[in-house]
């Protein structure tokens, strides 16, 4: 009984405290929705309408205490029905065989791949022999060569280019590029080697294609003022274009943790909405009669919006720049409305905004950390806002700087195992690196930005360069120098699937539960870091292709080729918890290598992979082996379990565990599951709510 009367006693705490539970809820429904292993048809959905429904009614019956845990329900359901709406609603053709041919499109995206490629994203698209109902919305092609076309959003061009599908994992339960291809309507992905022919100039207005040219013209300009990496990275800073920057010099900033100023995120967009806001509350309260007369902390909270939608229109709608730009408008909107600014209330109303909007944002890393981030930070300068002032209080002089070593701190612990997790590096040195570069940031760099869009029209230019520019240099000088310490980079293998659902839960329990029982949120934590640690990687991995495979053994994994399937294999290095060349893999002892072949033993179980065209063909039915890898179409019969290049295409990659002394091989398919993004074999077109007609 006395049990009884606690609990209610502890849920009737939290009223009042509740609305940072609701996008908390929402994503558990988003987060279950993606986590399916079948695409759910009517019936799904309408059992979630009437759970939540029956929830509703039972929690306007409950009492105070307890209505909450049936509210929650319903938030639930509708988490996972946003994310079916949406993961539907934008349903496009999805490319299902290798095409090559003819390619006609019109160039609504410029930028570069992860080689340092010029890259065009392309609609209105036309491929020859293939009809319009199965032509995906667009495609996106890396261009390898010399262009002496001058691309600008708007052009249709026509090239001859290899495409495929969008691919899927490198390995059971790694990054599905799948499933990020399907949201941003992406159906094909490839590359052309010859030259691209400009089949129509560019109409001015198209589809909001203006802005896209005006973000490329004002990076020319920006660059064109400040040379070398440091326009490059202004550029990158002030309009969301990033192909001035070299591929080393984005690897040193990751390498730093200084990444986060080169992507549009939370920190441009309140940097520049803190700036425009500080100048006209300065400027008018210089003003007496209009300071008199006028709410000057609204006028600026008005001018700083107008500031952050127009920086949100240059740079981009992508889904960094989206989230950064709703979380700063929620917080001017709250100064309008008389309330706290920074607020869990205000970050729990950014993230509601963010995830019914886009629902698969909550998978994407850079919705992880920024709010990890964002929400550590309101939690711990709460904190310190409660404090007494005392005698051991530092001086105000030197308050700035601790303040900023303690947000660097608090920021860097929130999203340091988000990052660990997907990027499988932790940078070392990344508080030091950000502690001497984001003063630059903050004091030059956006500051500078700002005076240049107001001086530069009149000609006057020169000194908002001059502070972009230092600033600029400062930055990558950081970077680099930072990046090349000995020892600057750690890297991490990838945890199970469930670490970082529950280490946010255990967190979020953490800030957001009022009473003592918050401490129970570290139990989740410290469980998450467990299951972690006692994770096991895979002992072995066979690529899609047919064409590379790689046994775990005590020095690392050993790979079969030295080069080719370059992206799998750095993949696998990197899930491992490796920061090592193919080649260097290739040269571990633990498998059996000949020309065009590669044999391992696991468990009993002997695995042959065969490549080439004309090895596999010459081979004498499995030559021993109990599983035959093929990299070719096989009709042979043969006396073991054959993967040829038709089933791989179907499995998706491979994975070899050790269970119970036997080898156990889980595929691509098993883990992802039937999705839209991932049908069956062979039905790729995508019809709402209808899987088995696509």
């Amino acid at each position: 009984m006395r049990l009884w009367q606690a609990g209610q006693a502890a849920l009737l705490r939290q009223r009042g405290h509740l609305l940072g539970w609701v996008p908390v809820l929402f994503s558990v429904g988003i987060g279950g929705y993606f986590g399916l292993l079948f695409e759910p048809g009517l019936a799904f959905y309408a059992g979630l309408g009437l759970v939540a429904g029956l929830a509703v009614v039972a929690g306007r019956l409950a009492g105070p205490a307890f209505a909450p845990l049936f509210y929650a329900l319903a938030i639930a359901c509708a988490g996972a029905g946003v994310a079916g709406a949406r993961s539907h609603f934008v349903a496009e053709p999805v490319l299902g065989f290798r095409y090559y041919g003819a390619v006609q499109g019109r160039i609504v995206g410029i930028d570069r791949s992860a080689a340092d490629m010029p890259r065009l994203t392309l609609d209105r698209v036309v491929l020859d022999d293939v009809p319009p109902d199965r032509t995906p919305a667009q495609v996106r092609v890396s261009l390898h060569g010399d262009q002496v076309t001058q691309f600008e959003p708007g052009m249709v061009v026509i090239l001859t280019a290899n495409l495929s599908p969008p691919s899927g994992p490198v390995e059971p339960g790694d990054f599905d590029f799948r499933q990020l291809a399907w949201f941003d309507r992406l159906g094909a992905v490839g590359y052309s080697r010859a030259p691209v022919l400009v089949w129509s100039p560019a109409v001015e207005g198209q589809a909001g294609l203006e802005l896209h040219r005006l973000r490329l013209f004002l990076a020319a300009e920006v660059r064109a003022r400040i040379g070398g990496e440091a326009g490059g990275f202004a550029a990158a800073v002030m309009t969301g274009d990033r192909s001035g920057i070299p591929a080393a010099t984005n690897q040193e900033m990751r390498d730093s943790n200084l990444y986060h100023l080169v992507s549009i995120s939370g920190t441009h967009m309140g940097l520049l909405a803190a700036f425009v806001f500080g100048l006209i509350r300065t400027g008018l309260a210089l003003v007496p009669p209009l300071a008199l007369r006028i709410n000057s902390k609204k006028v600026a909270a008005v001018v700083a919006l107008f500031a952050a939608t127009l920086y949100f229109a240059i740079a981009g709608r992508d889904v960094s720049t989206e989230r950064s730009y709703i979380m700063v408008a929620v917080m001017l909107v709250a100064v309008l409305l008389d309330r706290r600014a920074l607020t869990l209330r205000s970050v729990a109303l950014a993230a509601m905004v963010v995830l019914a909007l886009r629902p698969e944002s909550l998978i994407n890393p850079g919705f992880q950390m920024s709010f990890a981030a964002t929400v550590a930070l309101v939690a711990a300068f709460g904190g310190l806002s409660n404090l007494p002032e005392s005698r051991l209080s530092p001086p105000r002089w030197v308050r700035p700087a601790l303040l900023l070593v303690f947000s660097s701190l608090v920021a860097g612990s929130a999203t340091a195992p988000f990052a660990a997790a997907h990027f499988n590096r932790i940078a070392d040195y990344g508080l030091i690196a950000n502690l001497l570069a984001v003063p630059a940031m903050g004091l030059l760099v956006m500051p500078g930005a700002v005076i240049l869009a107001i001086t530069a029209p009149f000609g006057l230019d020169q000194p908002a360069v001059w502070m972009i520019d230092y600033g600029s240099r400062w930055i990558l000088f950081v970077s680099r120098e930072v990046a090349g310490w000995e020892g600057a980079v750690s890297a991490v293998p990838s945890p199970p699937l469930q670490v970082l659902p529950i280490f946010a839960l255990g967190g979020l329990f953490v800030v957001l539960w009022q009473g003592r029982a918050r401490v129970a949120g570290a139990i989740p934590v410290a469980l998450a870091f467990v299951i972690w640690g006692q994770s096991e990687r895979p002992q072995l991995l066979v690529a899609d292709s047919g064409g590379l495979i790689g046994m775990l053994t005590a020095g690392g994994r050993a790979l079969s080729k030295p080069q080719g399937d370059g992206f799998a294999a750095e993949s696998w290095l990197e899930n491992d918890g490796q920061i090592t060349l193919q080649e260097t893999a290739h040269a571990l002892p633990g498998l059996t290598l000949a020309d065009k072949a590669a044999r391992v033993t696991l468990a009993g179980t002997d695995l042959l992979l065969v490549t080439g065209e004309v090895a596999p063909r010459a081979l004498v039915g499995c030559d021993g082996a109990d599983i035959l890898i093929l990299s070719i179409v096989d009709d042979t019969r043969r006396p073991c379990d054959v993967y040829d290049a038709r089933r791989l295409r179907e499995t998706g990659a491979l994975a070899g565990q050790i269970d119970d002394g036997a080898l156990r091989i889980v595929t691509v398919r098993e883990v992802s599951g039937e999705r839209l993004w991932s049908p069956a074999p062979r039905q790729r077109l995508a019809v709402p709510f209808d899987i088995a007609e696509q």
